[in-house]
């Protein structure tokens, strides 16, 4: 018999999985819910320190209660925080074990405490703040849990009601410090259990995002490829078993026994989608490499007007090809260039989500250096994001300078996306929208977009459309995140078209 032992997150005890329980149970699961001390279980003792050993050996000891019983297959699930104490114990008891579920939760690593993957900063920060006067370790020490829609900086509340936040507040519990802050410790044993990924999509990116960032070169997500872990989705926020319990007892099921989709490893015979050719027959330009700026040449001594193409991420530091010789990329600055305005493609760093002000420092200079160039009209100077690069436009959207004449966007992440932790940021164009004035916008959006990055365009074109934003959507029939490169019909060919000519008008004009 299938047994699962579910450990719930940050705040939260067995009272989340009530739903979730009865479903698996009435399909003929045995369920065991973990009491993690301090959330659910016992009060820790006065003056003991409650850490991440403590909530290790809570999981181990339900483990050991059901090792105890013949004939039962373990299956550990792990939400959120809940996957640090879950490997812990795995790790321990890795021969017992047959499956660990990864539920909207992150990768953690040997050596790495769970403040770690805590996606808000300022929450990063206010537990290193509550530790110093705790003592060591913040022995002693707790977090207050959040309440009401503060429950989003720990991920999305999307499918949540209000009677269901609210009582997801009043049932929650302080989380003691030592569990975020001491570091897990990691035998490797864990490593041979076989695991599968649930993804909530109204939480962070889903499968085809995992793809494309695997083909990349992410090295973390390149490594479960080549494991051919599977993964689940379901299309809601960071709470599943409080916002679809049903989908999420099925999900558990087929994932018990091996179910789910599998990520395309990295294969020298596969051409990865970003860089298969341009969909466009573009004839080559001149191209000038200078640092990390590449400027494609029109005809003619100029001056002339200037498009800077940014790209998305993130994208990994040892990426090769990197991105300014992307196909796409390349493709549109030479695009460009045949039409009197040069083409620039820059490599920013933008490695990691933490990273967004690095990337636009990058950004900003090479406008700099574009502009100061001789061969290029300083006064007509557009910009044009891709993907994962679309935060790094709120900066111009804010007070745009009179030389910005057009930005640019195709499918572009326009909300930070809540797994992110950045939702204080800047980087947040949804919300710059409303100071960008008469500038003209130009959003290329695929049909096919993955739901979590279409909810930010859609975020953003209704606060464009409440403030008046000069705003032309140019919609690609059928196509997909990345469509240049991955759907090459007649129609992504004319939105190509269409834009290119929408953008240069507004230069020339």
């Amino acid at each position: 018999m299938t047994v699962f032992i579910l450990v719930a997150g940050a705040f939260t005890g067995p009272h989340v999985w009530r739903e979730t329980t009865d479903l698996l149970s009435a399909d003929g699961a045995e369920v065991r819910t973990v009491a993690l001390t301090g959330l659910g279980g016992r009060p820790g003792d006065p003056g003991e320190a409650v850490d991440l050993e403590t909530h290790v050996a809570d999981v181990l000891a339900v483990i050991d209660a059901v090792v105890a019983e013949p004939g039962r297959e373990i299956v550990l699930v792990g939400h959120d925080y809940g996957i640090h104490p879950v490997l812990g114990a795995a790790d321990r008891r890795a021969g017992a074990i047959a499956r660990i579920v990864y539920l909207d939760a992150g990768m953690p690593r040997d050596g790495v405490p769970a403040l770690a993957a805590v996606p808000d900063r300022e929450v990063r920060e206010e537990v290193v703040e509550l530790a110093a006067g705790s003592g060591v370790r913040g022995a002693g020490g707790e977090l207050p849990p959040p309440a009401g829609e503060a429950w989003s900086r720990w991920g999305s509340t999307a499918g949540l009601s209000a009677a269901t936040l609210d009582d997801l507040t009043a049932r929650a519990a302080p989380q003691p410090l030592g569990t975020l802050l001491q570091p897990l410790r990691l035998t490797g044993a864990v490593a041979d259990v076989p695991v599968t990924g649930v993804l909530c999509t109204g939480n962070g990116p889903g499968v085809e995002m995992l793809q494309i960032m695997v083909d990349v070169g992410d090295p973390g997500l390149r490594s479960l490829a080549e494991a051919r872990v599977p993964f689940f989705e379901l299309p809601t926020g960071h709470w599943p078993m409080l916002s679809c319990p049903a989908a999420l007892a099925g999900t558990l099921i087929e994932a018990a026994s091996g179910g789910g989709r599998r990520l395309a490893p990295a294969d020298a015979s596969r051409t990865p989608a970003h860089l298969r050719p341009f969909l466009l027959d573009v004839p080559e330009r001149p191209r000038e490499r200078t640092g990390n700026t590449d400027l494609y040449l029109p005809d003619g001594p100029g001056p002339h007007p200037a498009v800077v193409f940014v790209h998305g991420g993130p994208v990994p530091a040892e990426a090769r090809p990197t991105p300014r010789d992307w196909p796409a990329l390349t493709g549109y600055a030479r695009s460009v260039a045949g039409h009197g305005a040069v083409g620039v493609v820059l490599d920013h760093r933008l490695h990691a989500v933490t990273a967004y002000e690095v990337a636009a420092a990058d950004v900003a200079d090479a406008v700099e250096r574009v502009r100061a160039d001789p061969r290029v009209d300083a006064d007509r100077i557009a910009l044009w994001f891709f993907s994962g690069g679309g935060p790094l436009a709120a900066d111009w959207l804010t007070d745009p300078p009179r030389w910005l004449r057009c930005v640019a966007a195709n499918y572009p992440i326009l909300s930070p996306l809540p797994s992110w932790g950045l939702g204080a940021t800047r980087f947040h164009p949804a919300r710059a929208v409303s100071r960008a004035g008469r500038l003209p916008v130009v959003l290329v959006r695929a049909e096919r977009e993955s739901a979590e990055i279409a909810a930010t365009v859609e975020e953003f074109l209704t606060e464009a459309g409440r403030c008046g934003a000069n705003v032309e959507v140019i919609d690609v029939p059928e196509g997909r995140h990345g469509f240049e490169t991955l759907d090459p019909t007649d129609g992504a060919r004319e939105a190509v078209h269409r834009a290119v000519g929408a953008v240069l008008a507004r230069l020339k004009g």
